[in-house]
């Protein structure tokens, strides 16, 4: 039966005790599990239907079209039209729309509306709506998801070349040790923003969008690791030299005994505290590069789209308010996240010499 050691519960005990970066994490992972289930929260496709008799359950499967509801149409039906027709017809059959009954994707061209369109409770455009009329509420919503998802990516990309190389740096040492800083001398040094935005720009406009979204990860990543790389290149050197790797390398353990059951795991406290800076990194660049068209190809929701788009539209102030006020505090749920964790596995803080 897997347990956890009685020091990595006493780091999650001091986490949990440090109550802005615990509650801060409890506001970041809620929103995450509702972003995963988004379609449920803000969507333009019922949750339920009951028709004649039979149940319809569109959100995760087909369309259907006006005819299946007795419409004249053969495309996909507007379920909000669906609803105000049989409540004016005091009709039988009734359907559940989701608490924002809009999609991130969705222009409101109703002729009544004037867009950009503030607040409004009534239309349940509860922040309004961009220059197109799509919801900006479902706009930043899904944007959340597609950023988490992206950090989550890109995070992990991040994590891998950067424990593979620092790692390997430390512990080999020599040669490999001094070219491997140099490479992460000048790599460093390489205008990250502006070699993204120059392979992005080299992609062909027909690509497909799996495979733009795969490049720009891919470019990120190349151009992000370096700095994990420098900090566990430090850290695989400090274990190497303990006298328990040296009691484990006489006892006959091999180089990846040694690496995978000592060594790595001693630098947890440097991985765990470094993984909220990288997430944060992530959603600023992938917004910034959004905000110069560089990032994720329309019309991707995306919280620096929506900054793009309320600058260059100051008439609608909740566009960009919208999009600031979510990156602002976003980023400062993570900061928060990340100091907490940074106490609780700080290890000179909580140690007494004697």
């Amino acid at each position: 039966m897997f347990r956890f050691s009685p020091l990595t519960i006493k780091k999650w005990n001091r986490f949990r005790s440090l109550k802005r970066g615990w509650w801060s994490f409890v506001v970041l992972v809620t929103l995450l599990v509702m972003s995963l289930f988004a379609e449920l929260l803000v969507n333009k496709r019922a949750l339920m239907v009951s028709a004649n008799g039979h149940w319809y359950f569109p959100t995760y499967t087909s369309f259907h079209s006006g005819r299946e509801f007795g419409l004249d149409y053969d495309y996909e039906v507007n379920y909000r039209d669906l609803q105000t027709k049989w409540q004016k017809d005091s009709s039988p059959n009734w359907l559940l729309m989701p608490p924002i009954p809009w999609d991130a994707y969705e222009n409101d061209f109703r002729k009544d509306l004037n867009h950009p369109l503030p607040p409004d409770l009534e239309r349940r455009h509860l922040l309004g709506t961009d220059k197109i009329g799509r919801d900006v509420l479902a706009r930043v919503f899904y944007g959340f998801r597609i950023n988490m998802i992206f950090a989550f990516v890109f995070s992990t990309g991040v994590y891998l070349l950067g424990i593979i190389i620092g790692c390997t740096m430390g512990y080999a040492g020599g040669w490999v040790d001094l070219y491997g800083q140099r490479l992460v001398e000048i790599w460093s040094n390489i205008p990250f923003l502006y070699m993204v935005m120059i392979g992005v720009s080299l992609l062909p406009s027909n690509l497909l969008l799996f495979w733009r979204v795969l490049i720009l990860l891919t470019i990120m990543t190349i151009f992000s690791w370096a700095g994990l790389a420098a900090f566990l290149r430090t850290a695989t050197f400090r274990e190497k030299a303990r006298d328990y790797v040296a009691s484990a390398s006489i006892s006959g353990a091999s180089h990846l005994r040694l690496i995978f059951r000592h060594v790595l795991p001693n630098t947890l406290s440097t991985l765990v505290t470094f993984l909220p800076f990288t997430v944060m990194e992530s959603i600023g660049s992938l917004n910034a590069l959004d905000y110069l068209s560089f990032g994720l190809p329309q019309p991707t929701p995306s919280w620096g789209d929506l900054l793009h788009e309320g600058v260059g539209d100051l008439e609608a102030p909740w566009v960009v308010l919208s999009a600031f006020m979510a990156i602002t505090l976003v980023l400062l749920l993570i900061s928060f996240v990340g100091e907490a964790l940074r106490d609780a596995y700080d290890p000179k803080k909580f140690t007494t010499y004697r």
